[in-house]
């Protein structure tokens, strides 16, 4: 019998998605969140969990998804990331998963090159496929891609003012 990998599946969009339970802390409803100013698009700001300050990503942001429906279904999968909790706002957290290792394949090359290499790999469950992810590479790689300096160039424009004053 092969060993087996025990996984949180997750549903975002209409995919699912798979971390190791052993990177989660908990799953919440989606409390009151308070906006942080200058995060990107996908940080939705922080949230107070028993005395605990976290900050909170929408997932379906992250991985690209124009409409962002809330939902009673919503959850936050609390994960423990670099010593510190981060919240990952999810369509539905759905079950516990026992995928035998043999199950899962390595991810298609597409994803490393398209800088999706949060994807460790897929995990055949039930005539399913189930994109396995790496904690560390989504929440880490985030912040960074997105901000690259913004365009500062303030022209100014001496023909203008030549112009208006003939």
């Amino acid at each position: 019998m092969s060993p087996e990998v025990h996984i949180v599946g997750f549903k975002v969009g209409r995919e699912t998605y798979g971390v190791p339970i052993t990177s989660l802390h908990e799953i919440v409803r989606v409390p009151e969140i308070t906006a942080v100013p200058d995060a990107p698009e996908y940080m939705e700001g922080v949230i107070n969990l028993r005395g605990k300050i976290v900050s909170v990503i929408d997932l379906r942001k992250r991985f690209g998804e124009k409409q962002t429906v809330s939902n009673r279904r919503n959850r936050i999968l609390v994960v423990e990331h670099n010593g510190r909790l981060c919240g990952l706002i999810v369509d539905s957290a759905s079950e516990v998963l026992k995928i035998p290792t043999s199950h899962i394949e390595p991810p298609p090359t597409v994803f490393q090159e398209g800088g999706l290499n949060c994807v460790t790999g897929l995990g055949k469950y039930n005539g399913r496929l189930i994109v396995l992810l790496d904690m560390n590479k989504l929440l880490s790689h985030g912040g960074a891609a997105q901000k690259n300096g913004s365009d500062e160039r303030v022209a100014a424009k001496p023909e203008v003012r030549g112009a208006a004053a003939r």
